[in-house]
């Protein structure tokens, strides 16, 4: 799901592989280091993680940071 607010976009993915606040806290990390990201909100008990941005993101970009905090994305929700 994508969303455009005031030269905003809000995006929900969905991730597997998230059990607690630390898994929360490594995705949200490594979504943050993407340019233009302004928020991140990462929910284990849903695998929800919403993502607000100046600009839409790449997929790919989400997709390998969310690689590298060692869980996967499934795909926008």
């Amino acid at each position: 799901m994508t969303a455009e607010t005031k030269n905003q976009v809000t995006t929900v993915y969905q991730v597997t592989g998230m059990t607690c606040g630390h898994c929360e806290g490594a995705v949200a990390g490594e979504i943050s280091g993407i340019a233009g990201v302004t928020s991140v909100e990462a929910t284990a008990a849903t695998g929800r993680v919403t993502v607000v941005s100046q600009a839409p993101l790449d997929e790919e970009a989400v997709r390998a940071a969310v690689d590298e905090a060692g869980y996967e994305l499934a795909a926008q929700a």
